[in-house]
Order: structure tokens, then sequence, then C-alpha cells
């Protein structure tokens, strides 16, 4: 059976430090069994990618932006817990792009970070999520997520 990490390096994915906060909240809280992380925006090994969907950004590269937060989530996983094999389920996922009034293919963008976790975690890493469609995210970027981990 493979691990989290080698599950991640199939997918030529390497975790970077996760991100620091840029105001004033924490990266991550634990409350029980559950480990609640804030917002991960799209930033990447290039620096964070702008855009807004449907304006200057294809649904492609909206996924692969989604894909960046659905890395540094992990990345903060690992942070919070040590060892990725410690999660039981990614329970929920809550994803915001920006996007321009007409764009509605809001749900597909997302599916670049959920489609990654499942990758990486395999059944535990289906999840129920929210995909909301917003006019401006924190410094221009172009995709952030949230996510409620269970963990053992």
């Amino acid at each position: 059976m493979t691990t989290v990490v080698e599950r991640l390096k199939e997918q030529g994915i390497a975790l970077p430090a996760p991100n620091a906060p840029v105001a004033n909240y924490v990266p991550f809280v634990i409350s029980g069994s559950l480990l609640f992380i804030s917002g991960q925006v799209s930033n990447g090994p290039d620096g964070l990618v702008k855009g807004r969907l449907g304006e200057n950004m294809t649904l492609e590269q909206g996924q692969a932006a989604a894909r960046l937060c659905a890395v540094n989530l992990i990345a903060q996983m690992n942070a919070a817990l040590g060892d990725l094999e410690r999660v039981r389920r990614i329970v929920k996922l809550g994803g915001f792009v920006n996007a321009a009034p007409e764009f509605v293919e809001i749900p597909k963008v997302i599916n670049g970070c959920s489609d990654l976790m499942v990758a990486a975690f395999g059944d535990k890493g289906r999840h129920a999520r929210s995909a909301v469609a917003c006019p401006v995210l924190p410094m221009g970027a172009a995709v952030e997520v949230d996510a409620v981990v269970e963990f053992g």
C-alpha cells in the first residue's frame, strides 16, 4: 500500500514549506480530532497565480491554480499533524474563485483541488465542498481554498 507522500510524488509533487499567514490569523486550528486549515491561495514555485477566470484566465489555468491550493493545504496538514498518514478524512473544502460575472464553471475550477485530494488520499480524500465565485481574492489570487480534516 502506498503512502500519501508516495502518491504525491507520483503526481510530481514535493511538498513546499507551508505558507505563513498574511494577516491576523493562524494557518490552522486543531479542535478535538478536527483540523481547520485557513484559506490557502494559488501560490506555487513561480509565485502567486493571479487573475480572473473568464477574463484573463482559462478554465484549465484555474484548475491548475486550484491544484496549487491543494498542495498548500496538504503542506499545512503535514505541518499540523507531522504525518499525513494521520489523516482519516478530508471532510470539507471551501473553494473561492476570482471570476468574471459571466464565468459559471466555478465547480470545475475547484475540481483542480478536489481531484488532487482524492489522488493523494484515496477514498479518505472524498469530501463535501462549496465552490463560490468572488469579484476579488486576497492579493489578486486566482483561487483560494480552505479545509476541514479529520485525523487520528
